[in-house]
């Protein structure tokens, strides 16, 4: 299974970023391998409007089974990524990338609908 959080930093520690859309980055864990790889970001941070649909492009261009977030995706970036069949979870703002797992894993962080 492949996990994606939008986060501020690359690392287990990184702070989960509430924003979805102008989240500095997004990190992919992949379970099967234990491996972390990382996709810069700033390809939102230039977007006057549809910062969230960029980042969701990006998301469907990844592909993963689960998307770990703060706040969740706005209207525009909801529309592209029910197109993916893929969980999202929203509550993880104030948590690192660590925590926000675990939460994820203990059924403590809300299914975005």
């Amino acid at each position: 299974m492949k996990i994606a959080f939008t986060t501020k930093g690359t690392t287990w520690e990184a702070v989960m970023d509430a924003r979805f859309g102008r989240t500095e980055f997004i990190v992919l864990y992949d379970e099967q391998t234990n491996q972390l790889t990382y996709f810069d970001n700033k390809v939102a941070e230039s977007e006057a409007h549809g910062a969230g649909a960029a980042t969701a492009k990006q998301l469907f261009e990844l592909r993963p089974d689960v998307l770990i977030t703060g706040n969740g995706p706005g209207g525009n970036a909801s529309v592209i990524l029910q197109k993916l069949p893929m969980q999202i979870f929203t509550g993880a703002g104030e948590m690192t990338m660590k925590q926000a797992f675990e939460a994820y894993k203990n059924g403590e962080l809300a299914l975005f609908n």
